[in-house]
């Protein structure tokens, strides 16, 4: 009971805090001053920050290295789309299931892969979700109901700022429940020692599986998110690099910190827009500001740490009253 008192300020000023966000965006879209092209920018971080939360669970809290976000990405694309353009539901409720879809047939695909790879630790696991990514790019290429080479058409335009927003919120508040939870211990304990941790009890098998496919099921959900704003979708804009985009996201922001994924999310998707003024050298020095991020920040951005608002008004305070 003391533990949830002293966690209710900090509730309340994170909810402050978000609605007064969604507040502001949506005056600006509204008065005009973010445009269209701005706009698009907001919402592609939306999506990237499930991806790189729900890539956290597995690499960061697990401790699992993996290289086939990319994949279960596809998968959620892919399904939700083909939902939407064969399902005859009405338009207010066939996104919201379609991005259901989405990340339920990710999640499953997510368990049938898990199972044979989890049992592999370290380079193995890389190796072989990076050979799943590849599988799952190969045969999407050569099935005829989702377009092939040519891509999928046809998809309807339903994503906005207001349901990434929201959509984006549950999945961070879904993760950090759990990590939060005695759930979250027992992973947390897999990451630090998986041989001490099975020695104590916890069933390793269970909660590698558990964080794998509950990461694969938000990765569908972006997924979703991502081919109903897109509208175009081919295997080609979920290869073997966009895998590693999302992982570059969860080690420059920490890995093991939800907030310096988000923080890291916002940074690389706002950066490569800035950049596009040196369009010849845009790539270069994008890279070479990774790499001095990594040098002078090995741990990310913020590490292991959660950044907290209550704290930074804690701080204000104590400077400004004394």
């Amino acid at each position: 009971m003391n533990v949830l008192k002293k966690k209710i300020p900090s509730y309340i000023v994170n909810a402050i805090s978000v609605i007064a966000i969604y507040l502001i965006i949506s005056q600006l879209v509204w008065i005009g001053v973010i445009n269209n092209y701005y706009l698009g920018i907001i919402i592609v971080i939306g999506i990237n920050i499930i991806l790189s939360t729900s890539l956290n669970l597995t690499t960061g809290f697990l401790g699992q290295l993996t290289l086939g976000h990319a994949g279960f990405m596809s998968i959620g694309a892919y399904a939700s789309a083909l939902f939407s353009i064969n399902a005859n539901l009405p338009e207010s409720i066939e996104f919201y299931f379609a991005l259901l879809v989405g990340g339920i047939c990710a999640a499953i695909v997510g368990i049938l892969v898990g199972i044979p790879a989890l049992r592999l630790r370290g380079d193995y696991l890389a190796i072989i979700t990076l050979g799943f990514g590849e599988i799952i790019r190969v045969i999407i290429l050569n099935l005829d109901f989702t377009g092939g080479a040519k891509g999928l058409f046809g998809i309807p335009y339903a994503t906005n700022f207001t349901n990434v927003f929201f959509i984006m919120l549950l999945t961070i508040y879904i993760i950090w429940t759990v990590i939060d939870s005695r759930h979250g211990r027992a992973i947390k304990s897999i990451r630090e020692d998986e041989i001490a941790a099975e020695a104590a009890g916890v069933p390793t098998t269970y909660y590698k599986l558990f964080a794998f496919t509950l990461g694969s099921f938000f990765a569908g959900i972006a997924g979703g998110l991502y081919s109903h704003y897109i509208l175009i979708i081919d295997a080609a804009k979920f290869d073997f690099n966009r895998s590693i985009e999302i992982l570059v996201i969860v080690v420059l922001g920490g890995m093991g910190s939800l907030t310096g994924a988000i923080l890291a999310a916002v940074t690389l998707t706002i950066l490569p827009e800035y950049l596009r003024e040196f369009s010849e050298y845009r790539m270069l020095i994008y890279a070479v500001i990774l790499i001095f991020a990594m040098i002078f920040r090995p741990k990310g951005l913020l590490g292991t740490s959660e950044f907290s608002l209550l704290k930074v008004f804690q701080f204000i305070k104590r400077k400004v009253i004394g």
